[in-house]
């Protein structure tokens, strides 16, 4: 199922564009290059344990395909990376991206538009409720307009009565007065509607229905609604959180506290997804103590990916250390030049002339984004870190296409 969703993705763009070279099996001679026609490939790396026999060794790509891919290389190089600490801790939303839609005026649910887990966009109809209490404000709202407006003209009239001598000048403040006092009231049940979430437009409808509307984009991680049901003012009827931006909320322990500072990178693994990596830094480092587990939150933004975030993912940050003097330079690349191929750690490098060569890696610890390279790559070699997942179909549609 995994190879045709990857196969079904990629096969109208790689489609008679892309040459595969060094396959096991006998692709068509005018798609093939033999081994022997790249000496280079082995005699770069023959020092490395195992070879790339198994894969195909390398991908060419039009350049078509290469621009609307916007694949990218960095430069694989020699420098220390930084000591870490490890910190385990949970995925929250951010609370500036959460809302919790509430009836703000008692009423009996008529119509629930949403359903528990969907996606909703910010003004779409939640709830639809029927309320007596609104009617009656509405009712009233309507008729302080009309009496301050009929108290408005009545001291307009008598003010031009008073300039010709017709009227005294007491009936016109009283007037003036009168017309005040009921704009006032007329603004104070403007206001009381504007507090049930009416918008300016449903100021001057008149009944009892009162849609509740979604004032963010994003998921609803909570229903509490039913048809039929009678609900107060105060009553919750669903939770929507936006996670293109959430946290990961690490617990940091009182030893480590000097170690870690605001500011520093950070890349947090969650326990459901073991080859994702989310970049982030720590945002914030709480001031209160838990008395028990001895810890502070460190709380480390991170961008969503896929929509793989959901609230409640439990994981791991490693986060850099501030206090210890990084290792000796080592050859590093950058983590998101890694992927995997028949359960094996590979990169990518891009060669002058245009082709894309498997490598093959040994992986130790990560740091800042980057992954330390114990086997596989030489300093310079240019790696690709985006537009991975195209070069990876292209070498599994090819490989699929072989078992067929």
């Amino acid at each position: 199922m995994k190879r045709s969703l990857i196969v079904s993705v990629w096969s109208a763009v790689l489609l008679a564009s892309v040459v595969l070279v060094g396959c096991k099996k006998n692709p068509p001679a005018s798609e093939v290059k033999e081994k022997e026609d790249a000496p280079h490939a082995s005699k770069e790396h023959d020092d490395e344990s195992e070879g790339h026999e198994e894969l195909p060794t390398k991908v060419r790509l039009p350049a078509e395909v290469l621009a609307s891919a916007d694949v990218r290389t960095a430069v694989v190089t020699k420098k220390p990376l930084p000591a870490t600490v490890d910190l385990t801790g949970e995925v929250v939303a951010d609370p500036d991206r959460a809302v919790r839609v509430a009836a703000r005026v008692p009423g009996r649910i008529v119509e629930v538009r949403f359903k528990e887990g969907e996606r909703v966009k910010a003004g779409a109809i939640l709830v639809v409720l029927e309320s007596p209490e609104l009617a009656r404000a509405r009712a009233g709202f309507a008729a302080s307009q009309a009496r301050g407006q009929s108290a408005q003209k009545n001291a307009e009239r008598l003010g031009n009565l008073a300039r010709t001598g017709l009227a005294a000048e007491q009936e016109v403040s009283g007037a003036t007065a009168e017309a005040r006092a009921l704009q006032a009231e007329a603004t104070a049940a403007q206001r009381t509607l504007q507090s049930f979430g009416l918008s300016s437009l449903e100021l001057s409808q008149s009944g009892s229905r009162l849609e509740l509307r979604a004032r963010i984009e994003g998921f609803i991680i909570s229903r509490n609604a039913t048809l039929d049901q009678t609900v107060t003012a105060e009553h919750v009827l669903a939770e929507i959180v936006n996670l293109d931006r959430a946290y990961f909320l690490g617990r940091l322990f009182e030893k480590n506290l000097e170690r870690v500072k605001v500011g520093v990178p950070a890349e947090v693994r969650l326990n459901a997804y073991s080859k994702e990596v989310f970049l982030g830094k720590v945002e914030s480092i709480g001031k209160q103590l838990d008395p028990i587990a001895r810890t502070v939150v460190a709380r480390i933004a991170i961008d969503n990916r896929d929509d793989l975030l959901k609230v409640g993912l439990f994981g791991m940050a490693r986060v850099n250390s501030s206090d210890a003097e990084p290792e000796e330079s080592t050859l590093v690349a950058p983590l998101n030049a890694v992927t995997q191929i028949a359960e094996r750690d590979v990169v990518f490098v891009r060669h002058p002339d245009g082709d894309f060569e498997v490598h093959r890696v040994t992986l130790g610890r990560t740091a800042s984004g980057q992954v330390q390279i114990l086997s596989g790559l030489r300093a310079g070699e240019q790696v690709v870190v985006e537009g991975v997942f195209t070069l990876k179909s292209a070498v599994l549609k090819s490989t699929f296409g072989e078992e067929d």
